[in-house]
């Protein structure tokens, strides 16, 4: 279980880093894949911009291809070393595999990314608008 407070609360229940409560895209189901990719431009509960910078999320990447090798890395040393099957059997379930968590991770590193940079503050509902200039 996950509790609130913590980062990963955050990163798998796609909320707002600061407070916790409001939603960082959207849609919450990550496989409408017309609106995967949108997030809000910031929280509706504490007003936590979302746009930080043009560019800001680009550090996302690194934490979504971390997820896509820890997954590529586990399912080869599952089938094809512990379980001796043959590389194109794994190529086969890997591939569609990969294409499926696609959303997932891109949405996990950017939630990620920005969890590194703002701190969660409960009390961030109670308090004004941050003032951070639009890009």
């Amino acid at each position: 279980m996950i509790f609130k407070g913590t980062k990963l609360y955050s990163i798998f229940g796609n909320k707002c880093p600061r407070c916790h409560e409001g939603s960082f895209f959207e849609n919450a189901n990550p496989f409408n894949l017309k609106k995967f990719d949108k997030m809000n431009e910031q929280c509706k509960v504490c007003n936590e911009p979302f746009e930080r910078e043009p560019g800001f999320y680009f550090g996302g990447m690194y934490g979504s291809y971390a997820l896509y090798t820890a997954l590529i890395a586990s399912v080869f040393v599952s089938f094809v070393v512990i379980g001796e099957i043959n590389i194109f059997y794994v190529l086969a379930v890997l591939i569609p595999l990969i294409i499926l968590t696609q959303p997932l991770f891109f949405r996990w590193g950017r939630l990620f990314w920005i969890n590194i940079f703002v701190k969660y503050d409960p009390e961030a509902h109670k308090k004004p608008q941050r003032n951070v200039p639009k890009w």
